[in-house]
């Protein structure tokens, strides 16, 4: 079972009609026990940095997602839920993110030549393996909506960057946590190939 973590964040149905299209069962939920007995955890939403920390200590969500990771069930953040796992955002000075993983979050810099939000479809380029971009071209395109990218301190996790004025840190992994700054529920084929790699990780 997939548990997708609901904390009032938009863009949720689209991920579980995803992740049901590939054939599993999957619940929209904040309850804490079913969260804690999913075989894979997701993170998805879009809005803004602090308001999306102030629902998850909300609805008491901060340490269940820590439990969740020390545990080892595969997680995956997409979009808002990646940079959730981070230290800050320029979005929201003097909030702290869930600190899972060193970095920031920074806001797309201006410029003439490109629009803010980034929306649209970009490709993808590998600085290392990944797990979930296994059986997919280098150059493949995915889907973005954001004003704000991340800036991860360990070169080593990032597994996909794209580049739109800035180099962006598109994609990590660490052990059992997986992000996508972009959204695979939105990125066609290619999309649905990187779900369902995510899917096939085992605890």
């Amino acid at each position: 079972m997939v548990a997708i973590i609901d904390y009032d964040a938009g863009n949720i149905k689209s991920v579980e009609k995803a992740v049901i299209a590939l054939g599993e069962e999957a619940i929209v939920t904040r309850d804490h026990n079913v969260i804690l007995g999913a075989d894979h955890v997701i993170l998805p939403g879009v809005g803004a940095f602090g308001d999306a920390m102030e629902k998850l200590h909300k609805y008491e969500l901060v340490e269940v997602i820590k439990r969740i990771i020390d545990r080892g069930t595969p997680f995956l953040g997409i979009c808002l839920g990646l940079q959730l796992l981070f230290e800050s955002s320029e979005e929201s000075e003097g909030v702290s993110g869930l600190g899972i993983l060193p970095g920031k979050i920074l806001r797309i810099p201006e410029h003439k030549d490109i629009k803010i939000p980034h929306i649209g479809w970009n490709s993808l380029s590998y600085p290392s393996e990944g797990r979930l971009f296994r059986g997919l071209q280098e150059g493949s395109y995915v889907y973005f909506v954001h004003s704000y990218y991340l800036y991860a301190e360990e070169p080593e996790i990032v597994k996909a960057v794209t580049e739109y004025c800035v180099s962006i840190h598109a994609s990590v992994e660490k052990d059992n946590i997986f992000a996508c700054q972009f959204h695979p529920e939105k990125s066609s084929e290619v999309g649905m190939k990187i779900l369902r790699n995510f899917l096939d990780v085992t605890n």
